[in-house]
């Protein structure tokens, strides 16, 4: 009965990942497409699918741990989808904050060819899809792959702030829409960053070894 409600629990963080990487594409669609109506949505709907998922998955797990007050793989299993419940719903509030930058920037002259941003978005979005499918095949080396990845997304973070700082200091007339900038950039690496953690989770779970977060597993 118990491997039931875990399969249901697992089955509905899936679709909450789902709704969390559409959040992030969308986004950045919004963004470059300059469609604030896009983005506008993806606040006001989506953030409340989220937030309702979230909610709804956490009482699942109250739910198996009142009900069958499970050991040893049954509670880790509860305690790891808890935990990935957390890291999607803040990565749900990330994909939010960069839609807030959106609207702010698709009003104003472009600071440059957004190239690099798309490019984080892409890494962190598959960094986000691969640490799931780890975590549902119990797949610590693809786990490791994704840990791994999260120095591609600092690379282009960092490609990034010294591009914008470049355009800052030689144009100020451009400093709060590069700070904008800098700020969805930083989003798109927390988004990674939290990817990575489930992904170090993911390890600790199937081979019970630590590995610490921008080093190699």
């Amino acid at each position: 009965m118990i491997e039931n409600r875990l399969t249901e629990t697992k089955k509905k963080l899936i679709e909450f990942s789902l709704l969390v990487e559409n959040m992030i594409d969308r986004s950045i669609e919004g963004l470059l497409k300059k469609d604030s109506s896009l983005l506008k949505k993806v606040i006001e709907e989506d953030e409340t699918l989220a937030n309702n998922f979230e909610i709804e998955i956490e009482e699942m797990c109250i739910e198996i741990i009142a009900q069958f007050s499970p050991k040893a793989s049954h509670l880790r299993t509860t305690l790891m989808i808890l935990k990935i419940n957390n890291d999607l719903e803040r990565i749900g509030d990330h994909a939010v904050n960069i839609c807030q930058s959106g609207i702010f920037l698709v009003e104003r002259p472009d600071v440059k060819p957004l190239i690099d941003i798309p490019k984080m978005a892409e890494e962190s979005t598959e960094m986000l899809k691969d640490s799931l499918k780890a975590y549902m095949s119990g797949d610590a080396e693809m786990a490791k792959r994704v840990c791994k990845r999260d120095e591609i997304v600092d690379k282009l973070r960092d490609q990034i702030t010294r591009e914008l700082i470049t355009y800052m200091i030689s144009d100020p007339s451009t400093i709060e829409r590069a700070l904008q900038l800098l700020r969805i950039a930083h989003n798109l690496e927390r988004i990674a960053d939290l990817s990575t953690n489930i992904s170090e989770d993911v390890v600790f779970m199937v081979e019970g070894k630590i590995i610490k977060h921008h080093q190699n597993p």
